[in-house]
């Protein structure tokens, strides 16, 4: 029998590189969780100020944070403040310092983040800096901004599916792990269209035809590889520097099938 989440700590926080990528690929999963009792943690690193060709870059960024914070609250997660730029998150000392902060503020068992292999730099990179602040929470002589003491607490990191199910070299990436989202679908669909500022912007930009269709297409496509109709799919970060063995709290917490390679 597999050990329970009983004596962990229930908290989860999604590192997303911009406002609605966490509803995209990651919603569903949080909702499961809250279901389940577990605290919730909700962050984007960058503001999302190029997403618009009719506001400016503070008017943007000024929109997606209401958008993003209404997002958060109907997904019932504690909002934390993006503190980057699109196509600024780097993989530097400054990014990492306020993230590694952040991670030790929430002290969560379950960080949710991009893929490291993504359609897009802001993502990978985002994918890199949770790893290392999750990796980091326990060092005294890593200094973290605003500064915090270090953390104990063990931590799995998941990682979601690209956008598209596929790398930037179009091979197709497969989850080994599947959350059957079908209960929550509604309201993570709530959540996406409260980012009512990116149907203009990515149907223009990236041709999406309806953000929320797109998201119900990629929802659909990996519903049917866990036989449902809505899922999130996810694959597990090695657990080397962050537990003593290897844990598997998410499958744990949503009575998920253990075998790593299920499809």
């Amino acid at each position: 029998m597999p050990e329970t989440t009983d004596n962990i700590r229930k908290v989860a926080i999604a590192i997303a590189a911009h406002p609605d990528d966490i509803e995209f690929m990651m919603a569903g999963t949080l909702l499961m969780l809250n279901d389940v009792g577990w605290e919730t943690h909700y962050l984007n690193i960058s503001s999302g100020n190029c997403g618009s060709v009719s506001l400016n870059s503070t008017q943007t960024e000024t929109k997606r944070l209401e958008e993003a914070q209404k997002a958060a609250t109907i997904l019932g997660s504690r909002f934390h403040s993006p503190f980057s730029r699109d196509l600024e998150i780097f993989y530097d000392s400054m990014h990492l310092r306020k993230l590694a902060s952040i991670i030790r503020e929430v002290n969560p068992t379950i960080v949710l983040t991009h893929s490291p292999q993504d359609y897009m730099e802001d993502h990978s990179n985002t994918s890199r800096l949770a790893v290392t602040a999750a990796f980091s929470r326990g060092m005294p002589n890593f200094d973290v901004d605003p500064p915090l003491n270090p953390i104990k607490n063990e931590i799995a990191v998941y990682h979601a599916m690209p956008h598209g199910l596929m790398d930037g070299m179009r091979q197709p990436v497969k989850p080994d792990l599947l959350v059957d989202t079908t209960s929550v679908f509604n309201t993570k669909q709530q959540a996406l269209a409260a980012h009512q500022s990116q149907k203009e912007w990515l149907d223009i930009s990236q041709g999406m035809n309806s953000y929320l269709n797109s998201m119900e297409l990629i929802s659909r496509k990996v519903g049917e590889t866990a036989g449902s109709i809505h899922a999130e799919g996810w694959r597990r970060h090695s657990h080397l520097g962050f537990s003593a063995c290897e844990i598997d709290p998410l499958s744990q917490a949503l009575n998920l099938p253990l075998d790593k390679n299920q499809i």
